[in-house]
């Protein structure tokens, strides 16, 4: 326990600082949506190539791995349109739900991910986003616009025009090639790359909404206790019956245990969805996750 929280207290101190700089209006209000794009446009797509330029994607274990991380995802969505079904949610509280459920911050996965097994689990770490990243997407949008006829061209818009899935198709192109990152261009993608994590993680903390965290307390809790408890314990139990190695299975229950993503409720207010609930799972799960990892590694991890 004592390594885990060595390993995970500087990463929600950068995130705890983001929300007293926003708080305290340092360095500007004009400087979090301008550092948010360029980490979603140029640094983190920059991790994400580099990361997967490298990979092994030879290595025959990758399908059984990328399986398993479908079907967490297969047995959550199937749960929760279940759920929407008995209970009844329109679309706006169904999407925010679902997104709390399935979605997961990428910026506090990677530098965890990163701390605890340097380059090899970043480069693993890569091929879960490559999965993860389109599938969530595309149910994100389903689950917002439930309501509405959805056409092709709006579920794979998002896709074409999202840069970390973009990146991570370039990336993995790159590495089948087997060419490598050639002139230092591995040292330049990795000096953007080392910008990303910290960067992001201060936007995060930036981005989270104290007041939206106090409405529909049960709500809340409950999507927030699946999230972040029941998800890790489904994807430990998926990662076992899919004999995963175990830096697999650490990666894959990390992943299935993070908060849902900030992101989420930009995409819920564009689809007009409930975005004062998804801000307030924003909120809570990236606070209650300060307790809920650690417990979950020294469990699982």
């Amino acid at each position: 326990m004592p390594a885990i929280f060595l390993t995970l207290w500087p990463l929600f101190a950068l995130i705890l600082a983001g929300l007293v700089f926003r708080r305290s209006g340092f360095p500007g209000e004009g400087f979090w949506p301008a550092a948010e794009k360029l980490n979603y446009f140029v640094l983190f797509p920059a991790l994400l190539f580099a990361s997967l330029a490298n990979a092994p994607l030879a290595d025959p274990t990758l399908l059984g791995f990328a399986a398993a991380i479908l079907v967490v995802l297969v047995v959550a969505a199937i749960v929760l349109a279940l759920l929407r079904r008995w209970r009844g949610w329109p679309a706006a509280r169904y999407g925010p739900l679902v997104q709390g459920t399935i979605r997961f911050n990428t910026y506090l996965g990677l530098a965890l991910v990163g701390s605890l097994y340097g380059t090899e689990g970043l480069a693993r770490a890569a091929v879960v986003l490559a999965v993860l990243v389109p599938a969530v997407n595309v149910l994100s949008v389903i689950a917002l616009t439930a309501e509405r006829e959805t056409s092709a061209r709006q579920l794979l818009m998002p896709l074409v025009r999202n840069p970390l899935i973009l990146a991570c198709a370039a990336g993995a192109a790159f590495a089948l090639t087997g060419v490598g990152l050639p002139f230092g261009t591995d040292r330049f993608l990795g000096l953007l790359a080392a910008a990303s994590l910290p960067l992001g993680l201060l936007c995060v903390g930036a981005a989270l909404k104290l007041s939206a965290a106090r409405a529909e307390t049960t709500t809340l809790l409950l999507n927030s206790a699946a999230r972040l408890l029941v998800m890790p314990i489904l994807a430990a139990l998926v990662a076992w019956l899919f004999s995963l190695s175990p830096l697999d299975a650490s990666l894959i229950v990390i992943f299935f245990a993070l908060p849902t993503a900030p992101t989420a409720y930009v995409l819920t207010a564009q689809l007009k969805g409930d975005a004062t609930l998804m801000a307030g799972l924003v909120t809570l799960q990236t606070l209650l996750a300060a307790a809920s990892l650690p417990l979950v590694l020294a469990v699982f991890g």
